[in-house]
């Protein structure tokens, strides 16, 4: 286990070497700015050298004692960037404290530019360490072994959301059943070897040095017990996640509070009403209108290419249905002839869709600028006009029609709460790639998670979806 998890270390030392590195550029950068690039210049305050010199091992403290170079808060998630930002503003906070308390003499044009250049530089790097090691992790490098407790469904669930997301870096290796005293154990299950059952937890992962034990909600481990499963798993390097009942359930909504003496786990409402929402549409009709502006030539271009290449409208209108299951025209750039739609039915014997949605990947009914438009998504762009409208969101779940509507379960009805976006986690997540089931969970997961910064997050990774054309035909 020791070598397989040396890199863990090397990670964290390289980081940490990334954070002096940024450190000492935004000292120098801060020092010049203040004090022009002449050294020893009259104006500059005695101290101020010494500030610039040890901005980085302070700053390589302050990251210290925020915990960003604990494991636990790296490779994923935003808590390591959250760690760096409270750092930035804990650090700015106490130069001003101590010089307005002990009355020093401190360049705050050196401070006031050093500080947010620092926090910048070490977010943008680390970062960049994040995507170098999520590359590494799906061409499988730099993984855990984890094993799965729990039932047949629950482990055949998360074992394809392990393999789904393998740059969490997460390799099964097998996995625990319940005992069945009518049934002899299986040898094998959803391809993966089983090595027991609950009680044979401990024993395989001392055997096997398994770096993760999930646990996943099973009656057979009660609160008496899990306890006695993690008692025993202190002896061992392993980690224990427990897997919780309700899933897609972002950590921010979930808190742990004390009810009766017992740790229980809150639910917070999502936030789909009040300020937040309206600062939503407010960003949303903003940001089209600036989009739209700027875009303008671009949209031009496009229009004209279409009407040039292709008999027929330049924009293409379709009865979409949107937040409360109205029913509104969503445009888009047409990007098939005109009468594909008649011509649908002697396709669907081809269909590469997932059972609900129609897809095809060589689509004999889009134009030659069709599939440039669609590749991009530059056939989407006349929907800005629908988020001006208020009948969309620029970030939402996928527009559906009435027809796919008609199919819906009980749980993807959910997603009418919101209005249908222009992206969507769905784009970033692999968009017609999907199988059906993963359209509805990420729908779901959007909705019950909605929040501005998620927003924010899905804008960009929108931007390289799009470049990279991933999953679009």
């Amino acid at each position: 286990m020791a070598a397989r998890q040396a890199w863990q270390g090397r990670y964290v030392r390289r980081i940490a070497v990334g954070d002096a590195l940024s450190g000492l550029a935004a000292a120098g950068v801060g020092y010049v700015v203040r004090f022009g690039p002449e050294p020893g210049t009259p104006e500059a305050m005695p101290g101020s050298i010494w500030i610039a010199a040890l901005l980085p091992l302070v700053w390589v403290a302050a990251m210290t004692l925020s915990r960003a170079y604990e494991r636990r808060f790296l490779w994923i998630g935003p808590e390591e960037f959250r760690r760096v930002a409270f750092a930035a503003v804990a650090l700015l906070a106490a130069v001003g404290t101590v010089s307005w308390a002990f009355k020093l003499e401190v360049a705050r044009g050196l401070i006031v530019v050093s500080l947010p250049l620092v926090a910048a530089l070490t977010l943008l790097h680390r970062y960049a360490n994040r995507l170098w090691l999520h590359r590494r992790r799906s061409s499988g490098e730099y993984e855990q072994t984890v094993v799965i407790v729990g039932h047949r469904n629950g482990v055949a669930d998360l074992h394809r959301q392990v393999r789904r997301d393998r740059y969490h870096g997460y390799r099964v290796v097998g996995c625990f059943l319940p005992s069945d005293p009518h049934e002899r154990l299986a040898t094998e299950y959803d391809g993966l070897p089983v090595l027991g059952s609950f009680d044979d937890v401990v024993d395989v992962v001392k055997r096997y040095e398994v770096d993760t034990v999930a646990v996943l909600p099973s009656p057979e481990l009660d609160g008496s017990e899990l306890r006695r499963l993690g008692w025993a798993l202190e002896d061992t390097s392993a980690e224990l996640l427990l897997a919780p009942a309700v899933t897609e359930i972002a950590g921010p909504r979930v808190k742990i509070r004390p009810v009766c003496g017992l740790p229980l786990l809150h639910m917070e409402r999502p936030e789909l009403k009040g300020a937040r929402r309206l600062i939503k549409e407010t960003f949303d009709r903003t940001a089209a209108v600036v989009a739209l502006l700027l875009l303008l030539p671009v949209l031009l271009a496009i229009a004209v290419t279409i009407r040039v290449t292709s008999p027929g409208p330049v924009l293409f209108r379709q009865a979409r249905v949107g937040r409360d299951g109205r029913v509104f025209e969503m445009l888009k750039f047409r990007s098939m002839v005109v009468d594909a739609e008649e011509l649908r039915p002697t396709l669907l014997a081809t269909d590469e869709g997932n059972g609900v949605l129609f897809k095809m990947r060589n689509d004999p009914r889009v134009t030659p600028i069709g599939r440039v438009i669609r590749r991009y998504s530059l056939d989407e762009l006349p929907q800005l006009l629908n988020v001006l409208r208020g009948d969309m969101s620029l970030v939402g779940p996928r527009p559906p029609l009435p027809a796919e509507v008609d199919q819906y379960g009980e749980d993807m009805h959910r997603r009418f709460i919101v209005k249908p976006g222009l992206t969507g986690l769905w784009q970033v997540s692999g968009r017609s790639d999907l199988s059906w089931d993963d359209s509805v969970r990420i729908d779901i997961r959007y909705v019950e998670n909605w929040s501005l910064a998620y927003d924010f997050m899905i804008l960009g990774k929108t931007v390289g979806t799009i470049v990279r054309g991933s999953g679009a035909y």
